[in-house]
C-alpha cells in the first residue's frame, strides 16, 4: 500500500448520545445517524450524567440548546457535561443559528461545531474529522477479530463466542474491573492493545471466572497472534522509543494514555453452551496512541522454510 487513498478502509461504527428532547427532531436525527455509521443512544433528562459514569462507550455527544423547558439549559449541561467527561466532542443544535458565533468565548470552547435541524447533514464532515479520523485497513480489523476469537475458543471455556460489530470511541472510561495492557511496536504502529472483563462475584459461573483468571494468558496469547502476522522482528527493532505516561484515575475509572485520538473496540460476547442465559462479555481497545500509519500495514506471509526453521512446521 503506497497511499493512503488506497487502503481498504474497514466500515466502523461510533455511539453517540442524544441529550434532546424534542421529540419532534428523532426522525430526522435517525436519518442521519444511519447515514453516518452512528448509533444513537438517548437518555432521559434525569439519568444523563448517570449515563455518562456508566459503561457505555460513547464517540460524541449531540446537544440541544433548549433543554427541559430552558432556552439555555443546553449550555447549563454541557458545563456539567464536559467537567466530567472532557474527552467527548459536543455537537450543539440550535433554533437559528448553525455555528458558534454568537456565543462567549469559554462557552464555545465546549463544543465542536452547531447545527440546526436543517443544517444536520452538513455535519457529516464535521463527524469524520472528530470520530472517524483514523483509517483502519479492513485487512487489520477483521485479523483483530479472527485472532481474538480463535485464542478464546482455545481457552476451553465451554462457550461460544460473537463479536459485536467493531466501533470507535473517544471516552477513556474502564469497563472492566480486570484490565490488562500490552505495548505494541512496530515500523507501522505503536501504542497499546487493552483487554477488560468484569471481576466474578461469589456467586459467579465458572465461565466468568475462567475468563477473569485467565486475561493474562490471553492477552498475551492475542499479542502473541498479532505480532506474528503484522510485526516483524525488524520493525520491532528499528520502532523509535518515545514513551508517554499513562493517567490512571481508578476513583472515576479512568484512563489516559495522553492521546485524543478515537480508540478501536471490539465486544466478544462469550455464552455457555450449556446454559445460553450465561455470559460473559470481553472488551478489547487499540489505542494507537504513539505512531499511526496505516498507509505502511502489511500482513506478513511466512514462506514454509521459515516455518520449518522456527519449529512451527515440521515434516514427516
Amino acid at each position: 500500500m503506497s497511499e493512503t487513498t488506497e487502503i481498504d478502509k474497514a466500515s466502523l461504527k461510533s455511539k453517540v448520545l442524544l441529550v434532546d428532547t424534542n421529540k419532534d427532531i428523532l426522525p430526522v436525527t435517525k436519518l442521519f445517524l444511519d447515514e453516518a455509521n452512528l448509533i444513537g443512544v438517548r437518555a432521559n433528562k434525569s439519568d444523563v450524567m448517570e449515563v455518562l459514569k456508566s459503561n457505555v462507550d460513547l464517540g460524541a455527544i449531540l446537544l440541544a440548546e433548549s433543554y427541559d423547558d430552558n432556552p439555555v439549559g443546553g449550555i447549563e449541561m454541557a458545563r456539567q457535561i464536559h467537567a466530567a467527561r472532557p474527552e467527548l466532542p459536543i455537537f450543539l443544535r440550535r433554533e437559528k443559528h448553525d455555528n458558534l458565533d454568537n456565543l462567549d468565548e469559554d462557552t464555545r470552547r465546549m463544543f465542536c461545531a452547531a447545527y440546526t435541524i436543517g443544517s444536520l447533514f452538513r455535519m457529516r464532515k464535521v463527524v469524520d474529522e472528530y470520530i472517524f479520523c483514523l483509517i483502519y485497513p479492513n485487512l487489520l480489523v477483521r485479523g483483530i477479530q479472527e485472532i481474538t476469537e480463535r485464542v478464546l475458543d482455545s481457552q476451553n471455556t465451554n462457550s461460544n463466542v460473537v463479536c459485536d460489530t467493531p466501533y470507535v470511541v473517544r471516552d477513556r472510561i474502564i469497563v472492566g474491573d480486570t484490565v490488562s495492557l500490552i505495548p505494541l511496536e512496530s515500523s507501522w504502529c505503536r501504542g497499546y492493545m487493552m483487554l477488560q472483563v468484569a471481576d466474578p462475584d461469589d456467586n459467579a459461573s465458572p465461565l466468568a471466572s475462567k475468563v477473569s483468571d485467565r486475561l493474562g494468558e490471553i492477552t498475551n496469547l492475542v499479542w502473541g497472534e498479532f505480532k506474528n502476522r503484522y510485526i516483524s522482528d525488524e520493525q520491532a527493532s528499528n520502532s523509535s522509543r518515545t514513551q508517554v505516561p499513562l493517567l490512571i484515575k481508578l476513583n472515576r475509572k479512568y484512563i489516559s494514555f495522553g492521546s485524543d485520538d478515537p480508540q478501536l473496540c471490539f465486544k466478544y460476547v462469550l455464552t455457555d453452551r450449556d446454559d445460553p442465559k450465561i455470559s460473559v462479555v470481553l472488551s478489547q481497545r487499540f489505542i494507537f496512541n504513539l505512531s499511526w500509519s496505516p498507509e505502511a500495514f502489511k500482513e506478513i506471509h511466512h514462506s514454509v522454510e521459515s516455518l520449518v526453521d522456527s519449529g512451527e512446521l515440521e515434516f514427516f
